[in-house]
């Protein structure tokens, strides 16, 4: 079973602390937290990527040729506002904040 990540909304609006259930992929979200009662949000969580029998749950720490094998395609901070590809095909090989591509 899949395992999500939720956290209490706080009065202020803000998150409390995050927790694990395992659910069901069809059982509805948790609107409430199963001990306290309060109001909870599911959290959107990073896909969990299988590279060389080692689950990596922050694919910017996945080895470039399990992403691409996977048909990712990462970029990594090169400069000022400026971001190179390190792993898959897709895609321009530099990227800037201002709109400018290098193909």
């Amino acid at each position: 079973m899949p395992i999500y990540v939720y956290a209490e909304v706080l009065e202020d609006g803000s998150r409390g602390e995050p927790f694990e259930v395992s659910q069901r992929i069809q059982h509805e979200a948790l609107k409430v937290h199963p001990t306290t009662g309060r109001p909870v949000v599911r959290l959107l969580q990073p896909p969990l990527l299988r590279a060389g029998g080692k689950i990596s749950g922050d694919p910017a720490k996945a080895p470039a040729d399990a992403l691409a094998a996977k048909g990712f395609t990462r970029y990594e901070r090169s400069g000022d506002d400026t971001w190179s590809r390190t792993a898959g095909t897709g895609g321009p090989t530099t990227l800037h904040k201002s709109g400018t591509i290098k193909e």
